[in-house]
């Protein structure tokens, strides 16, 4: 699979769950972000200390899949203006 598909994937989906529901799908945007960019962060490190045969490949599909639900979450931050229904209920 190329890179621009995965993420047009990506987007499909945290998109697909926003429309479902804003908070499921911020909840997800939220922790698949921390996920990733502490798999990345902690890969990195690895390769820094001792060289292995993992190819740059990996490090780019890693970083390209933060990028989707920080766009996501951004865009629906944007069109509902920060008020979310979840946050009406209290």
């Amino acid at each position: 699979m190329k890179y621009h598909e995965g993420v047009l994937l990506q987007i499909i989906f945290y998109t697909l769950l926003w429309l479902y529901d804003d908070y499921v799908g911020l909840l997800i945007c939220v922790v698949m972000t921390a996920i990733m960019a502490a798999l990345l962060l902690f890969s990195l490190v690895v390769e820094l200390i001792e060289k292995s045969k993992v190819p740059r490949s990996y490090f780019l599909w890693m970083l390209l899949s933060i990028i989707p639900p920080v766009l996501v979450s951004l865009l629906f931050l944007i069109l509902s203006e920060g008020q979310f229904e979840w946050m009406n209920q209290f």
